[in-house]
């Protein structure tokens, strides 16, 4: 099985997650609950990633 396809998904969600916190933290007003969310699930995805990349490398 190849997971090169799922790595890449999850790459461009952390990269898309990553312009969403920046958008949010440019408003007038940010949102630090949004903010805090947003960054919780990059950290998972960037877990996942790091995980899979592990296991990939074995």
């Amino acid at each position: 099985m190849n997971a090169e396809p799922h790595l890449e998904s999850l790459k461009i969600k952390h990269a898309d997650l990553d312009a969403k916190i920046a958008a949010e933290e440019c408003r007038p007003h940010p949102d630090d609950e949004i903010i805090h969310d947003l960054k919780k699930q990059k950290l998972r995805i960037k877990d996942t990633l790091f995980g899979l990349q592990r296991h990939a490398g074995r």
